[in-house]
Protein backbone atom coordinates (compact mmCIF):
# COMPACT_ATOMS: atom_id res chain seq x y z
CA UNK A 1 0.00 0.00 0.00
CA UNK A 2 1.21 3.72 -1.06
CA UNK A 3 1.49 5.71 2.11
CA UNK A 4 3.52 9.06 2.25
CA UNK A 5 6.45 9.09 4.43
CA UNK A 6 6.55 13.00 5.68
CA UNK A 7 2.67 13.65 6.31
CA UNK A 8 1.62 9.55 6.55
CA UNK A 9 -0.88 9.59 4.11
CA UNK A 10 -2.52 6.28 3.27
CA UNK A 11 -5.77 5.44 1.21
CA UNK A 12 -9.02 5.85 2.19
CA UNK A 13 -11.97 3.73 2.17
CA UNK A 14 -15.83 4.14 1.54
CA UNK A 15 -18.61 3.02 -0.74
CA UNK A 16 -19.33 3.40 -4.10
CA UNK A 17 -23.13 4.52 -4.34
CA UNK A 18 -24.83 4.20 -7.85
CA UNK A 19 -26.79 6.83 -9.29
CA UNK A 20 -29.20 4.56 -11.51
CA UNK A 21 -30.84 2.39 -8.51
CA UNK A 22 -32.00 2.86 -5.12
CA UNK A 23 -28.71 4.15 -2.58
CA UNK A 24 -30.01 1.71 -0.09
CA UNK A 25 -29.86 -1.24 -2.09
CA UNK A 26 -26.53 -0.58 -4.26
CA UNK A 27 -23.60 -0.32 -2.64
CA UNK A 28 -19.96 -1.22 -3.57
CA UNK A 29 -16.71 -0.87 -1.44
CA UNK A 30 -14.13 1.44 -2.80
CA UNK A 31 -10.74 3.15 -2.06
CA UNK A 32 -9.40 6.23 -2.66
CA UNK A 33 -5.48 6.43 -2.94
CA UNK A 34 -2.93 8.91 -2.72
CA UNK A 35 -0.94 10.39 -5.17
CA UNK A 36 2.32 9.16 -3.93
CA UNK A 37 5.72 9.43 -6.36
CA UNK A 38 9.37 8.19 -5.57
CA UNK A 39 11.46 11.07 -4.47
CA UNK A 40 15.64 11.54 -3.90
CA UNK A 41 15.84 13.62 -0.26
CA UNK A 42 18.66 15.34 1.29
CA UNK A 43 18.99 14.98 5.03
CA UNK A 44 21.52 15.38 7.10
CA UNK A 45 24.12 15.32 3.91
CA UNK A 46 22.59 11.89 2.99
CA UNK A 47 20.37 11.18 0.15
CA UNK A 48 17.84 8.65 0.16
CA UNK A 49 14.64 7.62 -1.70
CA UNK A 50 11.36 8.22 -0.02
CA UNK A 51 7.92 7.63 -0.91
CA UNK A 52 6.35 11.13 -0.75
CA UNK A 53 2.64 12.72 -1.44
CA UNK A 54 2.29 15.40 -4.23
CA UNK A 55 0.92 17.50 -1.76
CA UNK A 56 4.15 17.54 0.38
CA UNK A 57 6.12 17.80 -2.88
CA UNK A 58 4.32 20.69 -4.11
CA UNK A 59 4.83 22.57 -0.75
CA UNK A 60 8.49 21.46 -0.45
CA UNK A 61 8.29 20.24 2.92
CA UNK A 62 11.70 18.60 2.55
CA UNK A 63 14.85 19.64 0.30
CA UNK A 64 14.75 17.41 -2.91
CA UNK A 65 18.29 16.18 -4.35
Amino acid sequence: MARCSICDKGRLAGHRISITRSNVSRRANRYWRPNVKKVRVTTNGNTETVKMCTACLRNMKTKSA
